[in-house]
């Protein structure tokens, strides 16, 4: 499928991991599967999942004030607990918890009637399906890694049981179409089987055929539409679209223990760096078992909305900007590639240098308060373009996270990457 030009329009996205495990603040999925906590403890807090406040416009609005334009709903995660009222399988939060309703509809509507695209986490695993450990990875021997929740144990593998699971799933991401229309689906758990044990070319023409216009992520192996590295940007980017997904703290869910927020400036940083290299930001949100975001966050969101609302143009519909080594910074491109923005993290003590930059400079000016900055090109012999240098913007232009300069071109983007005369 052609790339749905909102996603890398997008910029920001928020991911909510959002289950049982928040009662407890314990690991998502993993701590039972793990051993950390007992599977009977880990199961034990669907009796206390209420989501009494559970206010999804309230949820939306906050996302989009951060600036956000979609988000991603953990709808079920490798626990196998639906936060929907699913006629697949018999775990999920409207039958078996104190909650006692579907939680997914509201969110998909409190999203849309604030412009946001609909995202929904679904992992093709599940550890607490009776029909999910009957055969193991395909291309793995066995070994130490093999866990009881996820592999049959060799020479006992049960292919019946196996294409009853597949069909479990495929019911419920039917569902999930059908009923939520996602504009995205974020698939997790790939690597317990291959592609061809997951069906996923089956898979693939299931949810096209029920939503043609949904955007897929690479967990859906072979068959998705960009990739998803995970906290930290990478060094290298991913070859075509590419989300990072990252959390506020160190936790994916809530964790009552984990107060080791990153700042808001720590958050526009990696916003930038992001942007800059031509992907997405999806910053995790783990709201508590009750349905609030716990104010950190919260408060972190608001901070982050605050810096995009007054650089939106360097932000919304840009491209990845200068490689490496011409600014010491992030930057982003205009679409027509006639303007130029530069992110200056640090208070700088002298001029803004650029090199190889061959399309002469108009204007430069500071994002957000209009300021004109004067420029001059120093050197450059024949092909070689000499530095741009630019005044440093005065203290009541600087920006407290980030300052943006916005370079108006003369033309397109033209650069020198050569290595000079030998």
């Amino acid at each position: 499928m052609t790339m749905r030009p909102w996603f890398p329009d997008a910029k920001l996205g928020i991911f909510i991991h959002w289950g049982i495990y928040a009662v407890d603040g314990v690991r998502e999925s993993w701590s039972f599967f793990d051993g950390e906590v007992p599977h009977e403890r880990y199961m034990a807090q669907l009796d206390r999942f209420t989501a009494r406040a559970y206010d999804p416009r309230a949820w939306a609005g906050l996302f989009a004030r951060a600036g956000a334009r979609y988000a991603v709903l953990t709808t079920r995660h490798h626990d196998g607990v639906s936060l929907w009222d699913t006629a697949l399988g018999d775990l999920n939060v409207a039958r078996h918890t104190p909650a006692g309703r579907d939680l997914v509809g509201p969110y998909a509507a409190a999203l849309r009637e604030r412009g946001l695209k609909v995202g929904l986490y679904y992992s093709h695993s599940d550890w607490n399906h009776p029909d999910y450990a009957s055969v193991r990875h395909a291309e793995r021997p066995a070994g130490p890694e093999d866990n009881p929740y996820a592999d049959a144990p060799e020479g006992r593998e049960d292919p019946v049981a196996w294409a009853r699971y597949l069909d479990y799933r495929d019911g419920q991401v039917r569902e999930l179409c059908t009923r939520f229309r996602p504009d995205l689906l974020w698939f997790d758990g790939e690597w317990e089987r291959t592609e061809e044990q997951w069906r996923v070319r089956e898979l693939a023409a299931l949810i096209r055929a029920e939503a043609p216009a949904c955007v897929l992520n690479a967990r859906l192996p072979g068959a998705g539409d960009y990739a998803t590295p995970e906290q930290g940007v990478p060094i290298e980017p991913p070859p075509g679209p590419w989300e990072l997904c990252l959390t506020l703290n160190d936790s994916w869910g809530h964790r009552h223990d984990d107060h080791n927020h990153k700042s808001t400036g720590q958050l526009i940083r990696h916003l930038a760096e992001t942007i800059g290299a031509g992907g997405n930001l999806l910053l995790s949100v783990g709201p508590r078992e009750d349905g609030t975001i716990p104010p950190e966050q919260a408060g972190r969101l608001e901070g982050i909305g605050a810096w995009t609302a007054r650089h939106a143009e360097a932000v919304y519909g840009t491209v990845a900007g200068l490689p490496a080594g011409h600014h010491y910074g992030p930057s982003t491109l205009s679409r027509d590639r006639r303007t130029l923005y530069l992110t200056v993290f640090d208070i700088p003590r002298g001029p803004v240098g650029v090199r190889g930059l061959r399309t002469p400079v108009r204007r430069v000016s500071v994002l957000g308060t209009g300021t004109e900055l004067g420029h001059r090109v120093v050197g450059g012999l024949h092909e070689v373009p000499g530095m741009l240098w630019i005044d440093p913007p005065a203290a009541a232009d600087l920006d407290e996270h980030a300052t943006v300069l916005a370079l108006e071109l003369a033309g397109e983007l033209e650069l020198y990457r050569g290595a000079g005369r030998a």
